[in-house]
């Protein structure tokens, strides 16, 4: 297997080559519809985290929504 080395919200991450926005959400227990993705400082539209291959330096910021109140 080949590897790439990617940051998520700051931390190195070694992933393996051809994963995807969304199956990198799933690795780390993320639900797509609740999370905003900044790849390479540029928001990434959600239909677009199937589609989009991770590429080895890439830089993510992942913002996940959680509900709740008082």
């Amino acid at each position: 297997m080949d590897f790439l080395t990617v940051k998520v919200n700051g931390a190195v991450r070694e992933i393996e080559q051809g994963t995807t926005i969304l199956s990198l959400l799933a690795q780390l227990g993320l639900q797509g519809r609740l999370v905003i993705v900044e790849l390479n400082r540029e928001i990434l539209p959600r239909d677009a985290y199937a589609s989009q291959v991770l590429q080895e330096a890439d830089a993510l910021e992942l913002v996940h929504f959680v509900g709740g109140g008082c």
